[in-house]
């Protein structure tokens, strides 16, 4: 019986083109021009991941992977692999700090204390783990205060709330994906080299 979210097979990635999705309702006066805006709730990850080349022994790995989804069905860890470890200081053991937290900034603690830079811009988190995971990205730079507090402007917003200090994760950061479709495909040239691309969206 297969446990979903399923590892990711460790074959490498050669490109990934992330995208996040952000719904927004605009409507414009045709008369004046003036725009109302409404920002919706919802915010999502979207990707397209790209293997590189592989011989038949490394690629069953990852056609047998794709099968194993099921199309849309089942759902995968995966995080960015070219940005694996944070550009900020990224010292201490972060927590959540306070229950019932929710928006887009998240308070945390268990950082070094005052150390300016602990995370930069467009560092990722992971909150969570297994069916619980999501990934993040943070949106400024922070710094932690003399208690070792943070404050994170996070993309996307919490969907739930965490608990009270639960784990934040910084190294190797991951969220949980389904493919963006139900067809599974590869393709195999003439010298037994395999291609294969997918397209994939956060699971929510």
């Amino acid at each position: 019986m297969i446990t979903y979210p399923v590892t990711f097979p460790d074959v490498g990635i050669r490109a990934m083109n992330i995208r996040a999705r952000t719904v927004v309702g605009i409507s414009s006066s045709p008369f004046t021009g003036q725009q109302q805006v409404y920002k919706h709730q919802g915010e999502w990850w979207e990707a397209e991941v790209t293997l590189p080349p592989m011989k038949r022994a490394t690629a069953e790995q990852v056609t047998a992977f794709l099968i194993k989804m099921k199309g849309r069905y089942g759902t995968f860890l995966l995080g960015d692999p070219a940005n694996t470890s944070p550009r900020g200081v990224g010292t201490g053991t972060p927590l959540v700090y306070g229950a019932d937290q929710t928006g887009s900034s998240l308070i945390t603690d268990g950082w070094t204390v005052s150390t300016t830079g602990i995370l930069k811009a467009g560092d990722w988190i992971q909150l969570g783990s297994g069916s619980t995971t999501t990934l993040h990205k943070v949106l400024d730079d922070v710094n932690s205060d003399a208690s070792g507090i943070a404050t994170l402007e996070i993309f996307p917003s919490l969907r739930s709330s965490p608990a009270d200090n639960a784990q934040i994760t910084k190294s190797s950061p991951k969220g949980i994906w389904r493919l963006a479709s139900n067809e599974m495909a590869w393709n195999i040239d003439e010298a037994s080299v395999y291609g294969i691309t997918f397209a994939c969206v956060e699971a929510l």
